[in-house]
């Protein structure tokens, strides 16, 4: 009976005079329209994840490591961090809000003082210098791309870095350091790009007025996804001097805001679906007026009543399944072709539909998940199953003699 409410259900997707119905056609377009816009935003959204997290990584550390009152002998705790199996290299750093100024155009950006030797190991930066060179000798700064763009300079440009210490004390006046702009990155993230300069540990030790070597490293592991427990390893080799924070507690709130955000727009895309599986519901409610000598005549030759509803779960699990189909194609497709078309419709609209500012990045990015289609499918079709169930249960409880008599 299972084959036989089968082949029904086929049969009932298709009138007779024509190919396929147009009302099937409609109830398959809602369900692909949402298939296809779930994935879209998704992935779009696993891909922010993703970005960010690469992002993150590259150029900040996988474990920071910070002495309360400074590190003193930071080669000696380099040498103890890299022991560790886990570790893969550590560097030095000191970090702080400066002023640079470039005629009349002012930035705060952090300054972050590195060790050229030991960054190369650590960081993206060097490697995505795009002018100029990754030189940070005295009186030298490698700047982001963007912040370069925002303050108007180039490479060999001048510019004027105000420390904080200048407005500590009015009894003591501090002259601005006048440095050179050796290189510009771009790491294709508007916080870094925007918000960051580099210079040498020991220009930056001048600027902040700093009495201790550095005020920390920054650790890379070999696997960042294990940076917690590596982080406890640490600690309990370093002692209570110092403060072992670890990439995820110091970007937590902005992976937990965007967990928030892709589960949200789950729920609230769901309901495309909900909406197409009316449609669903509304055709097999048609088809089943339709069909009511039809359906007569099943039970009269001694078709069951459950035999009957499974017709209409049958229609609801076959539209489900074109629908989910079709969009999965049409969705992947829109990921594929996502920048592209993005450009596209930039040039003919004549207007950013991505600024780079708003969203800091420079393109959409998106990663497909396996697990999210399967999600995506799995719920979509129970919703067009059961989509058939009113008109199920109307056919089921037709009667036969009345349905016979149907005009």
């Amino acid at each position: 009976m299972a084959i036989a409410s089968l082949f029904l259900a086929l049969k009932y997707l298709k009138p007779k005079r024509t190919f396929i119905s147009v009302v099937t056609v409609i109830s398959v377009t809602g369900v692909l329209l949402g298939v296809a816009v779930l994935i879209i935003v998704l992935g779009v959204m696993t891909g922010f994840d993703e970005m960010w997290r690469d992002k993150i990584l590259g150029f900040n550390a996988h474990i920071t490591v910070t002495g309360w009152g400074g590190i003193e002998d930071s080669a000696g705790l380099i040498r103890r961090v890299e022991e560790y199996p886990a570790v893969r290299a550590a560097a030095p750093f000191v970090q702080g809000l400066v002023f640079i100024q470039h005629g009349d155009r002012v930035a705060t950006p952090f300054l972050r003082g590195v060790d050229p030797r030991c960054e190369r190991r650590v960081s993206v930066i060097p490697a995505h210098v795009k002018s100029g060179s990754f030189s940070v000798g005295d009186d030298q700064l490698v700047i982001g791309g963007d912040l370069a763009a925002e303050l108007g300079v180039r490479v060999g440009d001048r510019v004027l870095v105000y420390s904080p210490q200048t407005f500590i004390s009015a009894e003591e006046l501090r002259l601005p350091e006048e440095m050179t702009v050796s290189g510009i990155f771009e790491v294709g993230m508007w916080d870094f790009d925007m918000g960051y300069v580099l210079t040498s540990l020991d220009t930056a030790r001048d600027l902040y007025g700093m009495e201790s070597e550095v005020q920390g490293l920054q650790v890379m592991t070999r696997d960042p996804y294990r940076a917690g427990e590596v982080a406890r390893g640490l600690e309990k080799i370093l002692g209570p001097g110092y403060r072992v924070t670890t990439w995820m507690e110091q970007n937590r709130q902005l992976f937990a805001a965007l967990r928030v955000e892709k589960n949200m727009m789950f729920f609230l895309l769901i309901f495309i679906t909900v909406v197409a599986a009316f449609g669903i519901t509304n055709t097999l409610i048609t088809v089943t007026v339709q069909k009511t000598r039809e359906i007569g005549l099943l039970k009269a030759i001694g078709f069951s009543s459950g035999t009957v509803m499974r017709i209409f779960f049958w229609q609801g699990w076959l539209a489900g399944i074109m629908g989910i189909a079709a969009g999965t194609v049409v969705g992947l497709l829109a990921l594929s072709f996502r920048n592209e078309l993005l450009h596209f419709l930039s040039a003919r609209l004549g207007m950013d539909l991505f600024p780079k500012e708003l969203y800091h990045l420079s393109e959409i990015p998106a990663r497909i998940v396996p697990g999210d289609i399967a999600l995506i499918a799995v719920s979509v079709l129970a919703i067009c199953t059961l989509a058939g169930a009113v008109p199920a249960y109307r056919a089921a409880r037709l009667d036969p003699a009345r349905a016979l008599r149907y005009e």
